[in-house]
């Protein structure tokens, strides 16, 4: 069979090939990312008396840094801004999620830069992240074994974000209403505003 008389015979094979890729649909980063340089505030909305100190505390989230492959979100409790996320995009389409927790003369805590990334590309609704190994080792070396199983997960919907940790016998959730930003906070510890 000639060239030819291949390429008669299957032209929808090459019209797909040729084709542009299809845009995929935005992602929970993407998404996420709609919100930069907003803050919303939150309550926690888990039912465990280990977190009566943060239930009363004000609770803002700032998405305050964005770029192509990171978003910094400073969580703050009270007064206390020795919290940030730091999401990254990974190159197989999935997400990191690490905690970067400063002293506040900016300095690195003891347990800082802990987390995880997703199993596989991260859906567009949520994303858990399953302690990984560098994790675990911390963890263990500060004698917090339990936290070895930590699972944490983001969901974010249409008027919220959620962020929680789980493991067995332990549930930490935050909700924060993103129909309603607020006034941005202050730079979390070790950064400039």
């Amino acid at each position: 069979m000639t060239l030819s008389r291949v390429l008669m015979a299957a032209p929808p094979l090459i019209l797909v090939a040729c084709a542009p890729a299809a845009q995929s649909d935005p992602d929970l980063f993407d998404r996420l990312s709609a919100y930069c340089g907003q803050a919303f505030e939150g309550e926690v909305t888990s039912e465990d008396e280990r977190d009566a100190d943060f239930a009363s505390e004000r609770l803002v989230m700032h998405v305050r840094e964005c770029g192509e492959t990171e978003l910094r979100v400073p969580f703050h409790v009270g007064e206390d801004r020795s919290r940030t996320w730091v999401i990254t995009r990974l190159p197989e389409g999935g997400l990191r999620l690490k905690h970067d927790h400063r002293h506040e003369d900016g300095s690195e805590d003891v347990l800082t830069q802990y987390g995880g990334d997703t199993v596989g590309p991260a859906g567009a609704i949520r994303a858990d992240f399953p302690a990984d190994a560098e994790s675990q080792a911390l963890f263990e070396r500060e004698g917090i074994p339990v936290s070895m199983a930590n699972v944490w997960s983001i969901t974010l919907s249409e008027d919220s974000f959620i962020y929680a940790l789980d493991r067995p016998n332990r549930h930490f959730a935050v909700e924060f209403d993103l129909t309603e930003p607020v006034e941005t906070p202050p730079a979390p510890w070790g950064a400039e505003d």
